[in-house]
């Protein structure tokens, strides 16, 4: 036991705790609340939709844990969700394997162009995403025709509005990412990797790390994991509108990331946190519109939180 602990009296509050758990502290109370002045919260219907709401967050959040790890950013991940609203209905007449390959595909190449700038290029993160969080929308945006194509084909729409053993694809999809991700992170030398780059990039070059390598993959994963969500949030709106679909969810996938613990210093992802992070605003959100509040009242509470875990995070850092 340390002299601080020894000093700090029984009854001091510690809030090193509050990066690990208080994501999940937070949920509990926001259950809670619900259930005792929210109608029909506790209904298998109601689970359902926040479920299906929170899977495409929770799916681009995995993306963005791994680039924050990296002590980067990734702002074009909403992008790359409209470029793949456009882009299917495209080549669904060629076959939802067609369609979905060449979706896929897009994420890779915007994952690719925004590793190679930041890795050889030198560009920060922030910088060299925001470029394709403009441009790659307007792309998608042209690709379209700027208009909203409805989508027919039902082996598609399966995969967005689709049951498997009473629980919606959608939602087995993003839990089967989700251990992805973790697998990756906890298992492989790839994950060691990319905490070492995040903890000490300049460490891991003189330990001979291929750093730029990494740095490239872990943009690819995080755009193709985006791909994902847009062909998912297509398929469960049952439309394509390359205009509004994953509009601002980069925000959304960030605030998951702080808010379930991850440092934007990088060396470390919290999976199990991002996920929570993500239903917390979730819950948040449909809390807000139960109770017939504005949107506006919904952002501040958001900004709110988001001010809190990064305070709380800076606190744990300088202690």
């Amino acid at each position: 036991m340390t002299t601080e602990a020894l000093a700090r009296p029984r009854w001091a509050f510690d809030k090193a705790w509050l990066p690990k758990y208080g994501v999940y502290a937070a949920i509990l109370l926001l259950i809670a609340y619900n259930i005792a002045f929210t109608p029909y919260f506790l209904t298998l219907s109601n689970l359902r939709i926040q479920l299906i709401q929170a899977a495409p967050v929770v799916i681009v959040a995995m993306g963005m844990a791994l680039v924050i790890g990296t002590e980067g950013i990734d702002l074009s991940v909403g992008s790359v969700m409209a470029l793949t609203a456009a882009l299917i209905p495209l080549y669904l007449g060629y076959g939802v394997v067609a369609a979905i390959g060449v979706s896929l595909l897009a994420g890779v190449a915007v994952g690719l162009a925004n590793g190679l700038l930041v890795a050889k290029v030198g560009l920060q993160p922030i910088v060299a995403t925001l470029a394709l969080f403009v441009g790659g929308r307007g792309l998608a945006v042209v690709i379209s025709g700027g208009q909203l194509k409805d989508i027919r084909n039902e082996d598609f729409l399966y995969l967005g509005s689709g049951d498997l053993l009473g629980v919606p694809v959608l939602v087995w999809t993003a839990a089967l990412l989700v251990l992805v991700v973790a697998f990756v992170i906890r298992r492989t030398v790839f994950g060691r990797r990319l905490l070492a780059i995040g903890g000490n990039r300049p460490a891991a070059e003189l330990a001979g790390l291929p750093v730029k390598r990494v740095l490239i993959g872990v943009y690819v994963l995080c755009a193709v994991l985006a791909a994902i969500a847009g062909l998912l949030s297509v398929s469960r709106i049952q439309s394509s509108d390359a205009s509004a679909v994953g509009l601002l969810i980069e925000l959304s996938a960030i605030t998951a990331v702080v808010v379930g613990g991850t440092p934007l210093t990088g060396g470390r992802v919290r999976v199990l946190g991002t996920v929570a992070g993500a239903l917390l605003m979730q819950l948040v959100v449909a809390t807000m519109i139960k109770h017939d509040l504005p949107p506006s009242t919904t952002e501040m509470v958001q900004a709110v939180i988001i001010l809190v875990a990064v305070y709380v995070a800076r606190e744990r850092r300088t202690r």
